[in-house]
This record gives C-alpha cells, structure tokens and sequence, in this order.
C-alpha cells in the first residue's frame, strides 16, 4: 500500500474509532449534551463516508497508472534479426509511442510483434525483462530494453507468465518493408540484376499472410 493510501486508511480509521465512542456516549447523554452528540456523530459519519470515497478514488488512481500495453517490436534494419525491444506503455493508442521511437533514432521503422494489456503492466514488463536478462544487448544501461533473442522464446515466456489470460499469439515475421525496398534498390543502383525495380520492390514484400 503507498503512502497516500495508508494516510487515507488511517484518517478513516481514527474517525470510525470517534463515531463509535460518540454513539456508546449517546445512550447515557440526555439534553443539551444529547443534541451535541448527535449533530458530532452526523460529522463523524460523513467523514467516515468521504475518507472512504477519497480512499477508493485513490485506490483507482493507482490501478489505473499501472494499466497500459508491452509491447515487442524489432527493426531489422537497424539491429538484425534477432534483436527485440520489449517496453511498456500508457497510450491510449499504443501505436503512437512505436511511431515515436521509429520518427528520428533509427534509419528504419519499427515492426510490431505484439501488443499485450494487462492491469498491472509495469510488473508484466519488469517480469519479461528479468526473464531475458542474460540476454541483455547493452549490460550496462538497465534501461535498455534490447534482448538478443527469437520470438519463439519470448512466447514461450508470455504464455508462462500469463497462462490464464486470453492475448494474441506474437506476429513471428517482420514485415521490414522499408529495409527491403532499400535492398532491392540497391541492387538495381548496382546493376546486380535486369528486373525493373517495381518488380524487385514486388518480389522481396512479404505476402499478406506473414504480416
């Protein structure tokens, strides 16, 4: 429990603890002390309710930050075939923060192998990092979240973690299609074959199928 959570819990507690001396008063009060008692156990039993309310919002608030997606993506182009960035993320739309990290850092897009919600998502992604720690790219920066591995094993690793939860099998194939126009312009630029290049663009896209 964080610390705003214990404060709420406790205030709740020492106005519970008030009422319920206030109303074992009561029995025994008569006159201008009875009325006294009754307007302070009125006060007491709102503050009971709101401390609770306050406690519950707080309560959701917290459920709601740890909400979000992992998600696996690679860049063959940038990193080979065998490198995966696993993360985490609160967007709305988790689409946005891939498109974020492909915008300047690397020469190519990212491919998405997977999207996976769960309510407590920092704890999911902390769980398929220690998993693939030995795996790490950079064993330095623990922030870099790089693992030298296959989609197969990390599968393998979701399934175990979360057995009983209903998520969609990774895409295994990266669709990598800027990469490899740019494989087959090359290949045109250096004369390597007598295909036009819409037709070599063509033949190295993957069919709808894989992606």
């Amino acid at each position: 429990m964080k610390k705003p959570e214990r404060k709420l819990k406790k205030k709740k507690e020492r106005n519970e603890k008030a009422l319920q001396k206030a109303k074992a008063e009561i029995e025994k009060a008569q006159g201008k002390e009875l009325e006294l008692l009754t307007d302070k156990i009125k006060r007491l039993e709102e503050n009971v309710q709101k401390a609770h309310e306050l406690k519950e919002r707080a309560i959701s608030r917290a459920q709601l930050t740890k909400s979000g997606n992992i998600y696996i993506i690679s860049n063959i182009g940038s990193f080979g075939d065998t490198v995966y960035k696993i993360g985490m993320t609160r967007r709305l739309v988790p689409r946005d923060r891939i498109d974020e990290l492909g915008d300047a850092s690397v020469p190519f897009d990212f491919d998405v192998h997977g999207f996976i919600y769960d309510e407590n998502a920092p704890e999911l992604e902390n769980r398929l990092h220690k998993k693939l720690d030995s795996k790490r790219v950079n064993l330095v920066n623990r922030r870099a979240e790089f693992f030298n591995t296959t989609i197969d094993e990390i599968q393998a690793f979701v399934n175990e973690l979360i057995p009983n939860k209903q998520h969609k099998p990774l895409t295994k194939m990266a669709e990598a299609k800027e990469y490899r126009e740019t494989l087959s312009l090359r290949e045109v630029q250096g004369g390597a074959t007598q295909k036009t290049k819409k037709e070599i663009i063509k033949d190295t896209q993957f069919p709808d199928t894989l992606i």
